[in-house]
């Protein structure tokens, strides 16, 4: 993390936290080199944190019936939409890890007209924007459009992949959370 740029609020020391937040803090930087700020800041609450953890870890599984770099560009699309550096960031970082393309993330805002995206992604895109844009909402022709490529149970895991997103990227946008360097993809597009 740029040592100019902090939240607005900062995490507590590692020894303010109980037990469980700080094994989660180690199992972060032992992976990713260094523990999320986000991570320090949901510890603040260490009983919301724990379940925060626990939906995440729910949502993004091996066994998802959604393909892991579909979820991963949702996340980064939402991520846009709300001005979360830090989400862009590390959500970015995990659709490349997925063998993502670099090419794909930098197109992400203009997902409509590009080739590179697949129907069905193009449709879980426009859903993901639908449901995060608050001015919007999504009408039967966009559902119908969702259901043309994903059945009823990934629907619903699509969904509660889009909620979770939103939550955790408006936490961190709120809070001036920064991006921590994890992946460079240029410019946050809106």
């Amino acid at each position: 993390m740029n040592a100019a740029v902090k939240p607005r609020i900062s995490g507590l020391p590692p020894s303010r936290y109980p037990w469980y937040v700080r094994l989660i803090l180690r199992m972060q930087q032992r992976k990713y080199g260094q523990a999320f700020e986000p991570a320090r800041l949901w510890g603040r609450i260490p009983r919301a944190f724990l379940m925060f953890t626990l939906l995440y870890r729910s949502l993004d599984r091996a066994a998802s019936p959604l393909d892991p770099v579909l979820r991963s560009l949702v996340q980064v699309r939402i991520s846009q939409i709300n001005w979360c550096a830090f989400c862009v960031d590390l959500n970015s970082a995990t659709a490349l890890e997925r063998h993502g393309s670099r090419e794909k993330l930098a197109a992400l805002a203009d997902y409509e007209i590009s080739p590179l995206f697949s129907d069905r992604e193009r449709a879980a895109l426009a859903y993901a924007e639908a449901v995060t844009d608050s001015a919007r909402r999504v009408d039967d022709a966009l559902f119908a459009q969702l259901q043309r490529h994903f059945p009823d149970q990934e629907i619903v895991e699509l969904t509660a992949l889009i909620a979770f997103q939103n939550m955790s990227s408006k936490f961190n946008a709120a809070l001036g959370v920064p991006a921590q360097g994890f992946c460079a993809t240029g410019p946050e597009k809106r």
